[in-house]
């Protein structure tokens, strides 16, 4: 029995199981679906979270999967982006410490100390800074590149207290020539790291001027 007319009027053959899948698959213009899209908003949503879960656990009570339940991603997801949960957890620590400090130029050595350590006393006298300072201290001895992103915040602060020594002395501030902006700089985060240690209240904003003076009587020339 034909089933339709084939091109002279004659009946044409059914075609074949495997000749229809090939009809089947004729391209209409429909692009077919490939999965879902890539969400553009998933990178700095599991930074957040990651940073979120390393303040409240630390290191060892972030876990990967915990992470990607709190940013509505997969896992897969974000080993696409870090390779390890060091990696993810470095990333968003340098975020972090990625603070602003500004290079103030108040015409004085104690001014411009000032403003470096009240910026200082400000950082750590905020819950995320002592967390981040807490969270640091425990990394560096850990991975390197942890002590790493610690260091820069304070190279940071040296560079600034270093251009105030040498502005000081084209002054003619009686500063002696010692004076070293490293040591100026690690006193007071030794101070930092101390009291976090002992679990003890950091100092206070209004306490800079009192800590500038400290670092003033050490590197003043003896005659000042």
């Amino acid at each position: 029995m034909a089933l339709w007319p084939g091109p002279h009027g004659a009946a044409a053959a059914p075609l074949l199981p495997s000749e229809v899948g090939n009809e089947m698959e004729i391209d209409h213009g429909v692009t077919p679906r490939r999965g879902r899209p890539r969400d553009p908003d998933a990178e700095p949503r599991i930074r957040q979270y990651a940073v979120q879960l390393l303040l409240e656990r630390g290191f060892d009570g972030m876990t990967v999967d915990d992470v990607a339940e709190a940013a509505g991603v997969g896992k897969a997801t974000i080993y696409r982006r870090w390779a390890s949960k060091e990696e993810l957890a470095n990333d968003a620590m340098a975020g972090l410490f990625d603070i602003e400090i500004p290079d103030a130029d108040t015409g004085s050595l104690a001014g411009d100390l000032l403003e470096v350590y009240s910026n200082a006393l400000t950082f750590v006298n905020d819950p995320t800074g002592v967390a981040l300072m807490r969270l640091g201290i425990t990394e560096a001895n850990r991975d390197e590149r942890s002590a790493g992103i610690y260091r820069s915040l304070l190279d940071r602060r040296i560079e600034l207290t270093k251009a105030a020594l040498e502005r000081a002395w084209a002054r003619g501030e009686p500063i002696r020539r010692s004076a070293d902006p490293v040591m100026m700089v690690q006193w007071l985060s030794g101070l930092f790291v101390l009291r976090i240690v002992l679990n003890e209240p950091m100092p206070k904003l209004e306490d800079a001027d009192h800590l500038v003076e400290i670092t003033l009587r050490v590197i003043r020339e003896p005659s000042a």
